[in-house]
């Protein structure tokens, strides 16, 4: 791995969750995160957040609190590390889709009130992702950690793309401020988190399910592109985490179909 990408994962953590992980060489950083720089670290920064969580699902399940149990615990720890970055996003899109026109829509989703929707999409997803893990470690502690591992670092991948693939939708945010990734940085995210996923998923559970998981993550990423050209007419900092989000729990959903 060049050491350029290595070096740049404790700002990439900072951006994704809520570590305070800093080099005694880095500078002090003042203004939005350079996305373009930090792109290929943010696989690698995925994979240690769900590190810390495939960990605390193995703990739970090796003193016997169960699946369903187990699952909820990495899920709940995941959550606080990251802030809930990407449930926020999520249910905030989700509210929004209520409104009736793009201005509506995008003042809905900048309001800090969570909605019926919200609230809605955020139970589904917990119970999705929850469903998921425990389905997981059914077939074995192992494939339920590595599919975690693989699914928290293939999902950051989202966000990133999500940001060159439709405009920006309001003229301030986050999403503006951090810029648009060049191919270079994108692609280059993309093949560190193949990789990672390659490693992890091949030998628990096969070929076959990493190309599956793969398969649904790519198509509920492009069905949230969709959606977001659609209602809000480009993408915000809430639509990257929604669909952050949602990849990470499709891309579970595949590898639970294989594995079992």
């Amino acid at each position: 791995m060049p050491m350029p990408i290595l070096s740049d994962v404790p700002a990439a953590l900072r951006f994704l969750s809520r570590l305070p992980v800093r080099l005694p060489s880095e500078p002090r950083e003042d203004g939005p995160p350079d996305l373009d720089r930090l792109g290929p670290a943010l696989p690698l920064a995925g994979a240690v957040l769900g590190l810390i969580a495939a960990i605390v699902l193995l703990l739970a399940h090796a003193v016997g609190l169960g699946d369903f149990l187990a699952a909820t615990l990495a899920v709940t720890v995941l959550v606080a590390i990251t802030g809930a970055l990407h449930e926020d996003g999520l249910s905030d899109v989700a509210d929004a889709l209520g409104g009736w026109t793009v201005e509506r829509r995008l003042a809905i989703m900048k309001d800090s009130r969570v909605g019926a929707f919200g609230v809605c999409a955020l139970i589904l997803a917990f119970a999705l992702r929850i469903g998921a893990l425990a389905g997981l470690l059914a077939a074995g502690p192992a494939v339920a950690a590595a599919g975690l591992v693989a699914a928290v670092s293939v999902s950051r991948l989202a966000g990133l793309w999500m940001l060159a693939s439709l405009p920006f939708a309001r003229t301030d945010g986050l999403a503006r401020s951090a810029g648009v990734p060049s191919a270079t940085s994108r692609w280059g995210a993309l093949g560190v988190g193949l990789l990672i996923a390659f490693g992890l998923i091949v030998h628990p559970i096969g070929l076959i399910g990493l190309l599956v998981a793969s398969a649904f993550a790519v198509v509920i990423f492009l069905g949230v592109v969709r959606l977001a050209r659609a209602q809000f007419g480009g993408q915000t900092g809430d639509v990257a985490g929604a669909a952050t989000l949602l990849v990470e729990i499709a891309f579970l959903l595949g590898l639970l179909i294989v594995a079992h």
